[in-house]
């Protein structure tokens, strides 16, 4: 009973409340109702068993929208802004540019065109990002455009910023290079006909594409192995200049980890760097991806001839072929194998302008039919340095690059070599770090794999 009646006691007490407090509750009531055009509210009491009933009580307010006139008077308050962002075109003039904007204003246009640093925005290369702000009436108030960075040395790591504002004394421009920022991003594809085909369909950069060859060539030949239904899944560093994906030259950042599957086997890397040493692909049990010698003088490159017995091009006879041909336009760099000694740079007889560089452990690896030579005799070279471009000098039938791999003074297959070179180690104090940081990316990879899984089923 005791109960019942503190319970009847502050049921009353709160049915007073809301008596003499009744215009505020409709108010807030009707107010919260006001998008669903109901304009009467009943309110329900609480019942229990052994209580009486409660009078009802309806409260009913019409809902007066405010005149079309006082709304718009309302909205002058207000600074309208309208963005748009658009790529720059070897075609464009100021008024086409403006116009694709949507931006109408003849003294902008003006200033575009005679500004000294505002006439970069159409100077160089097209596909510059330009984003405009403009009032309701197409008047520019902001202009950015982002580009790369002038000085060639930072393209990598800096942009250029392209800055043009309206102030009450009229237009400023100004140019600043900002630092590019990275963005850690998942994605993936499945092999359908080529390696850049896949990431071109996932939308990939084609130094990502580039960078996957690199890290897997000694494992898998994209030439020759590559089959249909092979998948990938990575983690890159997406470059970005103030938070927008960068788009020239379908920049992007190292490639952080990946997982490759082909014919059926899985291969696996992961970029870690130890504390005062260099930064090398490992697969996820420590185990370096790099190895003593590239399995390929360019970055990517079709076979067009290996190490076997062929057709010669020239003397159309069969003849062993005593090294490896890769197809590529004149101009492609090539880059040596690995570390060692240029032996000689020049023209020498069939193979035209050839490089022969000196390794460890009686070995030699030879360039020839290149465009141009950018060694010397007796320089040092580090694995993967530059040190020339494919051509067709001497006894070629078109521009390739002739790469063979000498041990002891005989000819060998470079693809075997480069397999089984040797190859780096974790070391033992730096290998839990290590682990950890891997263990981490396979979970990540895992969860790019699985969006691939369901965009397949699609």
């Amino acid at each position: 009973m005791k109960a019942l009646e503190s319970f009847e006691r502050g049921f009353g007490r709160a049915t007073g409340w809301a008596h003499r407090h009744h215009r505020g509750i409709a108010a807030a009531v009707v107010t919260l109702l006001l998008g669903t055009g109901i304009t009467a509210f009943g309110v329900a009491p609480l019942t229990a068993t052994d209580l009486p009933p409660l009078p009802q009580r309806t409260v009913a307010e019409d809902v007066q929208p405010l005149a079309l006139d006082a709304q718009v008077e309302a909205l002058d308050d207000y600074l309208l802004e309208l963005t748009r962002s658009d790529l720059t075109r070897s075609s464009d003039t100021i008024d086409s540019l403006l116009s694709r904007l949507n931006v109408t204003d003849a003294e902008a246009a003006s200033f575009l065109r005679n500004d000294s640093v505002a006439r970069k925005l159409l100077q160089g290369r097209p596909g510059k990002m330009v984003q405009v702000v403009t009032g309701d009436m197409g008047q520019l108030r902001e202009l950015i455009a982002r580009y790369p960075a002038e000085d060639s040395a930072r393209f990598n790591t800096h942009f250029t910023r392209l800055t043009i504002t309206r102030d009450p004394m009229g237009f400023r421009a100004k140019t600043e290079q900002a630092p590019l920022t990275t963005q850690v991003r998942l994605g993936g594809g499945t092999i359908r006909s080529t390696l850049f085909a896949a990431t071109d369909e996932a939308r990939l950069p084609d130094t990502v594409a580039s960078q996957l060859a690199e890290m897997f060539a000694n494992e898998i030949d994209f030439a020759r192995d590559l089959r249909r239904g092979d998948h990938f899944s990575l983690l890159w560093e997406a470059l970005e200049a103030d938070g927008e994906p960068i788009t020239w030259n379908q920049a992007a950042g190292r490639v952080l980890a990946a997982e490759f599957s082909n014919r059926g086997r899985k291969f696996e890397a992961v970029w870690y760097q130890e504390p005062g040493g260099k930064g090398a692909y490992f697969d996820f049990n420590g185990q370096s991806m790099r190895r003593a010698f590239l399995a390929s003088p360019m970055e990517f490159s079709r076979v067009t001839s290996g190490f076997a017995m062929r057709m010669h091009p020239i003397h159309k006879t069969w003849r062993r072929h005593l090294g490896v041909d890769y197809g590529a336009p004149t101009g492609t760099a090539v880059r040596t194998v690995g570390e060692g000694v240029v032996e000689f740079a020049g023209m020498q007889n069939g193979y035209g302008n050839v490089v022969y560089i000196k390794h460890s452990g009686d070995r030699v690896t030879v360039y020839a039919h290149l465009s141009r030579i950018d060694v010397r005799k007796g320089q040092t070279v580090s694995q993967g340095q530059f040190i020339g471009a494919v051509g067709a000098t001497g006894w070629a039938t078109g521009p390739h690059l002739h790469f063979e791999f000498r041990q002891g003074g005989e000819q060998v297959d470079p693809l075997q070599v480069a397999r089984a070179s040797e190859a780096l180690t974790i070391s033992p104090a730096a290998r839990p770090k290590f682990l950890e940081m891997a263990k981490a990316m396979q979970t990540q990879l895992a969860a790019a794999a699985g969006g691939i899984s369901v965009a397949n089923a699609d």
